[in-house]
């Protein structure tokens, strides 16, 4: 079992070091994830951090980067479309939402993709800002 998931994550981080040029991610803090929430051994089992060990060296083999946004960054809170914060998806109950503002419906996971690629991307920037002056 253990080789076969390390064989399917070299293979899924090599797809994806080849497709693009910066990969954005949610820091998230695993272990923690597995203590507060109760998930156990579940949690630490999916090979999570494995993976983007994978993903990492892959793309700095191939010149390009891994941008972590901070776990304490609202991806799911922030409306994608206008930036309205809706501090009632803390709850990770609630899976859909509307804006109250735009009116954009939105689906958590996918606002958080959104908004943590949105991140990322102005992360990679500012850094390559810095560098370049």
């Amino acid at each position: 079992m253990a080789n076969q998931r390390k064989d399917f994550l070299h293979k899924a981080s090599r797809r994806i070091a080849n497709a693009y040029d910066v990969v954005c991610v949610e820091d998230l803090d695993m272990k923690g994830m597995s203590q507060a929430m109760h998930f156990g051994k579940s949690v630490s089992d999916n090979g999570w951090g494995m993976f983007l060990r994978f993903v990492e060296y892959k793309l700095d083999e191939q010149g390009k980067d891994l941008v972590k946004v901070a776990k304490t960054y609202p991806s799911s809170q922030l409306c994608h479309m206008c930036g309205y914060r809706n501090k009632g998806t803390k709850d990770l109950g609630i899976r859909e939402w509307t804006c109250p503002v735009c009116g954009t419906h939105h689906d958590r996971d996918r606002n958080a993709a959104i908004n943590i690629r949105k991140e990322g991307l102005r992360i990679f920037e500012n850094k390559r800002m810095s560098e370049a002056s």
